[in-house]
């Protein structure tokens, strides 16, 4: 990854450009502490990345603002050793509210991971995988349920439809406000 800067309306906007083999379109993430990285295929030019910027200037200086107004999460900060530390309590309740919830569900799950991740709280691969941030041992447990049980139902559908949130409301009936609550972490 290479440090940029590009002036936009007499502000500088500073990000990591990241090319990447795999990616077949540009994406951008701001993360808690305000930094921002710009994904792009190998293919594309720097100048086809800085007019993207241009165009979504708006949305990157409404989130730098918000995360410079309510400040990094103590939250999101990775301390040393904390993965190691928590990993293992963390998959066991993985573990356990996969086959708490999945009892609802009857879904294949093939495995259970948890990860170090940076911007997720879990996915689910189409081979019918779980992965989970390491993180949801410090959460409340409406909202680890609400976490889990999202993941779960991407096993039967691996989209956001209305069908998928309705395997949602199954057993998490107060899913929008979980997933209001969730976002603001």
């Amino acid at each position: 990854m290479t440090l940029e800067k590009i002036k936009v309306k007499d502000k500088e906007i500073n990000y990591s450009l990241k090319r990447s083999r795999k990616a077949r379109k540009m994406r951008l993430t701001i993360y808690c502490d305000g930094t921002l990285t710009a994904t792009i295929p190998q293919r594309f030019s720097s100048a086809v990345l800085e007019q993207f910027i241009i165009e979504k200037s708006p949305w990157i200086f409404k989130k730098i603002d918000y995360f410079e107004k309510f400040g990094q999460k103590e939250f999101w900060k990775n301390n040393p050793g904390d993965f190691e530390k928590y990993k293992n309590q963390a998959l066991l309740l993985a573990q356990e509210k996969v086959r708490h919830f999945n009892q609802f569900y009857g879904f294949n799950c093939t495995k259970i991971s948890v990860r170090n991740q940076k911007t997720r709280w879990g996915s689910c691969s189409r081979r019918g995988n779980l992965s989970f941030n390491y993180k949801i041992i410090h959460l409340p447990e409406h909202l680890a349920n609400y976490i889990i049980v999202h993941e779960i139902c991407h096993l039967g559908e691996f989209n956001h439809s209305a069908r998928f949130w309705q395997l949602v409301e199954k057993t998490i009936p107060e899913y929008k406000k979980l997933r209001r609550e969730a976002r603001r972490l």
